[in-house]
């Protein structure tokens, strides 16, 4: 009869054979290789997570770093002081009269101007309206006609009046402007084209930054194209329905021209960024922030002329996306579509290049990866909770977001700056004796429109009108002729706002022109040539905004297990000193649009970084991913027209200027003038603003934290799906196969858990 066998325990009391069939001795060994393999793999485990949560938590730092420094890196550098350079002028006259002012012309400045003596008047006048030639002056006798062109962009036109009309005085000549074609009354500013150009270079771009790592499966060719298609159309017809009847800045003359090239515009940065995408991945956006905004807003020939940019950006416009828009949309807006052509065959080559170099890219991958190449989900929605189980709704936030972005562009910033008509600006009269500036206030204000709002002053207050100038309580302050000073005097601030300033000393040149009497202009705080322009402190403090709001958006994406304020608060006070420090490096030794001021800009950038980040992280709480919209909405899109920084608040609607004192914004634009310019005077209350908008974010953050549980790993609901899209069409972009998320999840929790747990001890 045979024995049963022994159990493990009595074969290591007995010493004989287990059930097994092995000694107690090798079974002891196989226990212990299984404990140590365990072991092993545990701790190899733990030191995956540990590098993957450093790695995650760097990116925190690193994504925003590159974003935000290359954008302020490029706009600082080409905008912070415009420099002329080689702009074509146009001359014609006698033969001698002519190549004698182009001697005077190029010897006052030879890298400025580049200078062709032309035959005819008509030709000189058609090379300004090709926009062959920024301007053309025409020789007859002792009077001197200088043509230009505002439509071609108002800031080129000041800067060649301002190169050429001293020439043409000094040669003894009368000077006749003549604006060939003026910007019409719906489009004062010019800046229709420009915001219009914008806004359809977002929308190419935009949708990419969350479409790789939301649903790859779309990114399948075969159904990207046509979704670009039905995308680019949805965005003109937004365009025109905001941009037309809405606002008016677009006539009923012009709506199939703008459709038209909305549509080609957006398709076109569609079919490029896709391909970008493919080499780069969700990293892609980068790529394509890069081409498109930094390098393409100073080779737009929008904001500025690109004859004040390196010669760099002057090769740029010929084939950049928001150059040929820009110049499309000017074009048929102001110029009868004169010109079009050219940009609109740039736009069309970018289409089908970005097409042909997807699909060979597609082609190449086939070969390489016949069995495809698996692309996981890395934002399982947008909204920050669970992946939503209906692809409707998951692809329906797809296009909210882009949707809501391009929307507040065109309407908000659009709206607020296409016009910017003076209203009520402060401007002080100062007479002999208070009767005589209400007298000449009562005469100016019969022309004036409202444009200015006035009060009179005497002599014997003209030490305080100076003081209310230098505070920025006045813009400017008219002191009329007297005995002792036989001429107008206009004292400004050019400082305070160079739009303002640039406003009253063109108005009241023009009163003292009236009155065939010279007007001296005695600038209180004179801009530097670094920052001639007056625009350095807008972008100080864009670079603090943009980094306030991307810590807390990239770190609950990259990193959501630094979302607890527990672990939020320390990394943002690491992270604000950090970036506030990288912007001065920006602005000061690299750029050079910032002399000195270290600690104060250090400091009020941290302030405003850690603030905005508190601002971020309620919508972020609340609505995920999505609260982009609203951070940027009313950080960026609302506070840039009411900052007083792009313009002159005066010049923007009214519910604007409310804005001006209340938003984080203009509170870190006001704080970087008052620094820079101002001895710090102001910095104390802005920076109260920005605190105040810290304290009560953070007070709304901790409430909402009490009231809902705060993620730390993202939500993929059910299954987290990878796709497999098949290079060579075989699957037509369908999920291959699925990962039960919540079993992966628990697993990574359990080995986290254990990896904490002492090792144990081996017998």
């Amino acid at each position: 009869m045979t024995n049963p066998p022994l159990s493990r325990k009595e074969a290591r009391e007995t010493g004989m054979p287990s059930e097994t069939g092995t000694s107690p001795e090798a079974e002891e060994t196989v226990a212990d290789d299984s404990v140590t393999d365990e072991a092993a793999a545990t701790a190899a485990a733990a030191k995956r997570a540990k590098a993957e949560m450093i790695g995650r938590t760097a990116a925190v730092f690193i994504m925003p770093l590159i974003i935000v420094g290359m954008m302020i890196t490029g706009y600082l550098a080409t905008m912070h002081s415009p420099t002329p350079n080689d702009m074509p002028i146009a001359v014609v006259g006698s033969a001698s009269a002519a190549d004698s002012f182009a001697d005077a012309l190029t010897a006052s400045d030879e890298d400025a101007v580049e200078v062709e003596v032309i035959d005819t008047a008509m030709e000189a006048r058609q090379l300004v309206i090709d926009r062959e030639a920024v301007a053309a002056v025409v020789i007859d006798g002792d009077t001197a006609t200088l043509y230009t062109a505002t439509a071609a962009g108002a800031s080129q036109v000041s800067t060649v009046t301002s190169l050429v009309t001293p020439i043409i005085l000094g040669e003894g000549l009368t000077v006749v402007a003549e604006d060939l074609v003026p910007l019409p009354d719906n489009d004062m500013s010019g800046l229709g084209a420009m915001f219009l150009a914008t806004a359809l270079v977002m929308a190419g771009y935009l949708p990419f930054s969350v479409l790789r790592s939301n649903s790859p499966e779309l990114l399948k060719f075969r159904r990207i194209v046509p979704l670009l298609a039905g995308w680019a159309a949805l965005i003109a017809a937004l365009v025109w329905v905001v941009t037309g009847p809405i606002m008016g800045v677009v006539t009923s003359e012009h709506y199939l021209g703008v459709l038209g090239v909305a549509w080609l515009g957006v398709f076109a940065i569609s079919c490029v960024q896709l391909f970008i995408t493919r080499l780069f991945g969700a990293l892609g956006v980068i790529a394509g922030m890069f081409l498109l905004m930094v390098l393409g807003m100073p080779a737009s020939n929008m904001s500025m002329s690109m004859y004040t940019m390196p010669d760099f950006y002057r090769v740029l416009h010929e084939f950049l996306p928001m150059a040929a828009i820009g110049e499309s949309m000017r074009s048929i807006l102001y110029f009868d579509g004169t010109g079009l052509t050219g940009h609109l065959l740039v736009l069309a080559i970018g289409a089908v290049v970005g097409l042909l170099a997807t699909k060979a890219y597609d082609a190449t991958l086939g070969k390489k990866h016949p069995e495809g190449v698996a692309m996981d989900v890395n934002v399982p929605s947008l909204h920050g909770g669970a992946r939503p189980k209906n692809n409707f709704w998951r692809y329906a936030s797809l296009i909210f977001f882009p949707l809501a972005m391009v929307t507040m562009m065109i309407s908000l910033m659009l709206g607020a700056m296409h016009q910017p008509t003076p209203k009520d600006m402060p401007v002080a009269v100062v007479g002999s004796t208070i009767e005589q500036a209400e007298q000449t206030i009562t005469g100016l204000e019969e022309n004036m429109d409202g444009l200015f709002e006035f009060t009179a002053y005497s002599t014997d207050a003209a030490s305080d009108v100076q003081v209310m100038i230098e505070d920025r309580d006045l813009v400017a302050a008219l002191v009329l002729p007297s005995q002792s000073s036989p001429e107008f005097t206009l004292l400004a601030n050019q400082a305070g706002s160079s739009s303002a300033y640039q406003v009253a000393v063109r108005v009241f040149t023009q009163i003292a022109d009236a009155q065939q009497m010279p007007l001296k202009i005695d600038d209180v705080a004179p801009l530097p040539d670094r920052d001639s322009q007056g625009i350095v402190t807008m972008y100080l403090a864009m670079g603090w905004i943009l980094a306030g709001f991307m810590v807390v958006v990239v770190g609950a994406n990259a990193a959501p297990a630094t979302r607890p304020l527990r672990r939020m608060l320390p990394l943002t006070a690491v992270y604000a000193p950090f970036m506030s420090a990288v912007i001065w490096l920006i602005a000061g030794p690299i750029t050079g649009s910032v002399d000195g001021q270290f600690w104060p800009l250090f400091g009020a950038g941290a302030v405003a970084i850690f603030c905005v980040a508190m601002f971020a992280m309620i919508f972020e709480r609340l609505i995920g991913m999505l609260a982009v919209i609203p951070a940027v909405g009313i950080l960026m899109f609302l506070g840039v027209p009411a900052s007083n920084g792009a313009f002159s608040m005066y010049m923007a609607p009214e519910w604007f200027r409310a804005l001006h004192d209340i938003l984080p914004f203009p509170a870190a634009v006001e704080a970087a003038r008052s620094i820079l310019y101002f001895d710090g005077d102001v910095v104390a209350h802005n920076l109260q603003v920005l605190g105040l908008w810290g304290l009560v974010s953070l007070a709304i953050v901790f409430v909402i934290d009490s009231l809902k549980t705060v993620r730390t790993r993202h939500d993929f609901g059910d299954l987290a799906v990878i796709v497999k899209p098949d290079a060579l069409d075989a699957l037509d972009g369908e999920a291959v196969f699925e990962v039960d998320a919540e079993a992966v999840f628990e697993a990574e929790a359990d080995a986290e858990v254990e990896a904490r747990q002492p090792e144990p001890a081996l017998s």
